[in-house]
Parts: C-alpha cells; structure tokens; sequence
C-alpha cells in the first residue's frame, strides 16, 4: 500500500502544492488556470460559458523506465 500526502498553500492568486512527488504551484482564477508540475510539466486550461472546458498540457513526461 503506498502513501500520499499533499499540502497545499494559498498566497493571492497564487497556490503552491507539496507533495511527496515535488512542489508545484498554479496560478489563476475560475476561467483561467496554469499549473506547473514537479516534473516540468505545464497545464493550461479554459472555462467557456456554457460548461465548455479546454486543456493542454506543454512538456512531455520523461519516460523511467526500468530494465
């Protein structure tokens, strides 16, 4: 069995998140949001009215594989 932990903090419009993964953070409101991953990853995401919501994810995963 695995554990998790996240903690998350709020400074403004800006949230950092700890977890056991890394510390990302985000930015953003409830139309638009950016979040960076531990891993470099980047997240953009849109709310339309309506109930429409876009997202795109810049920066692959590096892939760890084991051999």
């Amino acid at each position: 069995m695995g554990w998790h932990y996240r903690k998350s903090i709020k400074v403004g419009p800006f949230r950092i998140n700890l977890s056991r993964h890394g510390i990302s953070h985000s930015y953003g409101n409830r139309r638009f949001h950016v979040t960076a991953t531990p891993d470099g990853r980047r997240h953009v995401s849109v709310r339309l009215p309506g109930g429409f919501h876009v997202g795109k994810t810049f920066g692959g995963r590096k892939y760890r594989g084991h051999y």
